[in-house]
């Protein structure tokens, strides 16, 4: 049933869909960044896909290739028990993506996430801002060549309590 999953897809959606592959059960599609919502649309709206649940979005930082960043969003099909990986590469100096909570807002604290450790900037979301670092931080840790022994200031703010 995967298979069948990732051939409706490139057909669906032709040349939007730049690579797909299967590995473990898993089933990828990498498709371009201006067809990612469409694409996602799709498969959650249509009865044979059905994906109707998000799993888990992360960023994975391929430090020294080109694209340097891929974003990768896990559905699963409830109802058909298949599951699918979505990715779209993104280079290291346009770290922008669609946001896909319009779809799924379980999706919300995982763009955050993305965006507080990788720096992705999700156009469109709703509450886009730091989740684990505080607002003066500088960078964004998970990056592999953020550097182990940086030392951040810890800043006081004057709007909270004092003990």
């Amino acid at each position: 049933m995967a298979q069948k999953v990732l051939d409706a897809l490139t057909k669906k959606f032709g040349d939007a869909i730049e690579e797909t592959s299967s590995a473990h059960g898993d089933e990828v599609a990498c498709v371009k960044r201006a067809k990612l919502v469409e694409v996602a649309t799709w498969l959650r709206d249509d009865p044979a896909m059905a994906f109707d649940a998000p799993v888990f979005c992360t960023c994975i930082d391929n430090l020294g290739d080109e694209p340097r960043f891929e974003l990768c969003y896990q559905l699963r099909s409830n109802r058909h028990k298949h599951r699918i990986r979505l990715k779209i590469r993104l280079d290291e100096g346009d770290l922008k993506a669609p946001t896909m909570t319009t779809l799924w807002p379980g999706f919300n604290w995982l763009e955050r996430e993305c965006y507080d450790m990788y720096g992705v900037a999700f156009e469109g979301h709703p509450d886009l801002r730091r989740i684990y670092m505080y607002e003066e931080f500088v960078g964004h840790p998970l990056r592999k060549d953020y550097p182990k022994d940086k030392r951040q200031p810890l800043v006081r703010r004057d709007d909270l309590p004092s003990n």
